[in-house]
Protein backbone atom coordinates (compact mmCIF):
# COMPACT_ATOMS: atom_id res chain seq x y z
CA UNK A 1 0.00 0.00 0.00
CA UNK A 2 1.32 3.43 -0.92
CA UNK A 3 0.51 6.65 0.86
CA UNK A 4 -1.03 9.02 -1.72
CA UNK A 5 -1.66 12.17 0.28
CA UNK A 6 -1.74 15.71 -1.00
CA UNK A 7 1.41 17.61 -0.22
CA UNK A 8 1.87 21.36 -0.27
CA UNK A 9 5.05 23.30 -0.33
CA UNK A 10 6.07 25.17 2.79
CA UNK A 11 6.51 28.46 0.90
CA UNK A 12 3.02 28.68 -0.54
CA UNK A 13 0.68 31.44 0.52
CA UNK A 14 -3.03 31.22 0.68
CA UNK A 15 -5.45 33.84 -0.56
CA UNK A 16 -5.92 35.40 2.89
CA UNK A 17 -2.15 35.92 3.29
CA UNK A 18 -1.90 37.45 -0.16
CA UNK A 19 -4.83 39.79 0.48
CA UNK A 20 -3.39 40.84 3.83
CA UNK A 21 -0.04 41.60 2.19
CA UNK A 22 -1.67 43.65 -0.59
CA UNK A 23 -3.81 45.65 1.83
CA UNK A 24 -0.84 46.25 4.13
CA UNK A 25 1.58 47.39 1.43
CA UNK A 26 -0.85 48.63 -1.22
CA UNK A 27 -0.85 48.09 -4.94
CA UNK A 28 -1.31 50.54 -7.80
CA UNK A 29 -2.61 49.57 -11.21
CA UNK A 30 -2.29 52.26 -13.88
CA UNK A 31 -3.15 52.38 -17.54
CA UNK A 32 -4.08 54.71 -20.36
CA UNK A 33 -6.54 54.15 -23.16
CA UNK A 34 -6.20 56.39 -26.22
CA UNK A 35 -8.39 56.40 -29.28
CA UNK A 36 -6.90 58.11 -32.33
CA UNK A 37 -8.29 58.58 -35.81
CA UNK A 38 -5.84 59.65 -38.51
CA UNK A 39 -3.40 61.11 -35.98
CA UNK A 40 -6.19 63.03 -34.21
CA UNK A 41 -6.69 62.09 -30.60
CA UNK A 42 -10.40 61.59 -30.02
CA UNK A 43 -10.45 60.19 -26.51
CA UNK A 44 -8.01 59.61 -23.68
CA UNK A 45 -8.95 57.72 -20.53
CA UNK A 46 -6.47 57.49 -17.68
CA UNK A 47 -7.15 54.73 -15.20
CA UNK A 48 -5.52 54.69 -11.78
CA UNK A 49 -6.58 52.03 -9.30
CA UNK A 50 -5.18 51.89 -5.77
CA UNK A 51 -5.91 48.86 -3.62
CA UNK A 52 -4.92 49.16 0.03
CA UNK A 53 -6.32 49.27 3.53
CA UNK A 54 -8.02 52.40 4.89
CA UNK A 55 -5.11 52.95 7.28
CA UNK A 56 -2.58 52.76 4.44
CA UNK A 57 -4.70 55.12 2.32
CA UNK A 58 -4.82 57.68 5.15
CA UNK A 59 -1.07 57.28 5.58
CA UNK A 60 -0.65 58.13 1.87
CA UNK A 61 -2.91 61.18 2.25
CA UNK A 62 -5.99 59.74 0.57
CA UNK A 63 -9.08 60.36 2.68
CA UNK A 64 -11.64 61.74 0.23
CA UNK A 65 -14.42 59.56 1.67
CA UNK A 66 -14.24 61.35 5.04
CA UNK A 67 -15.92 64.49 3.66
CA UNK A 68 -18.42 62.73 1.42
CA UNK A 69 -21.85 62.54 3.12
CA UNK A 70 -22.85 59.60 0.93
CA UNK A 71 -19.94 57.54 2.28
CA UNK A 72 -19.43 58.83 5.82
CA UNK A 73 -22.12 59.60 8.39
CA UNK A 74 -19.83 62.10 10.15
CA UNK A 75 -19.34 64.21 7.01
CA UNK A 76 -20.89 67.65 7.01
CA UNK A 77 -23.93 68.10 4.86
CA UNK A 78 -24.41 71.54 3.48
CA UNK A 79 -27.89 72.78 4.20
CA UNK A 80 -29.08 76.17 3.10
CA UNK A 81 -30.79 78.23 5.76
CA UNK A 82 -34.02 79.98 4.88
CA UNK A 83 -32.08 83.28 5.02
CA UNK A 84 -29.61 82.01 2.41
CA UNK A 85 -32.45 80.84 0.19
CA UNK A 86 -34.11 84.25 0.42
CA UNK A 87 -30.85 85.99 -0.51
CA UNK A 88 -30.43 83.70 -3.51
CA UNK A 89 -34.02 84.30 -4.62
CA UNK A 90 -33.53 88.09 -4.34
CA UNK A 91 -30.33 87.94 -6.34
CA UNK A 92 -32.00 85.80 -8.99
CA UNK A 93 -34.89 88.26 -9.25
CA UNK A 94 -32.46 91.17 -9.71
CA UNK A 95 -30.55 89.26 -12.41
CA UNK A 96 -33.77 88.39 -14.23
CA UNK A 97 -34.85 92.06 -14.08
CA UNK A 98 -31.53 93.17 -15.58
CA UNK A 99 -31.75 90.52 -18.31
CA UNK A 100 -35.34 91.59 -19.19
CA UNK A 101 -34.25 95.18 -19.96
Amino acid sequence: MSNQGITTSGGSTNLADLLERILDKGIVIAGDIRINLVDVELLTIQIRLVICSVDKAKEMGMDWWVNNPALCSKAKTEELSSESVEKLEDRLARLEAVMAK
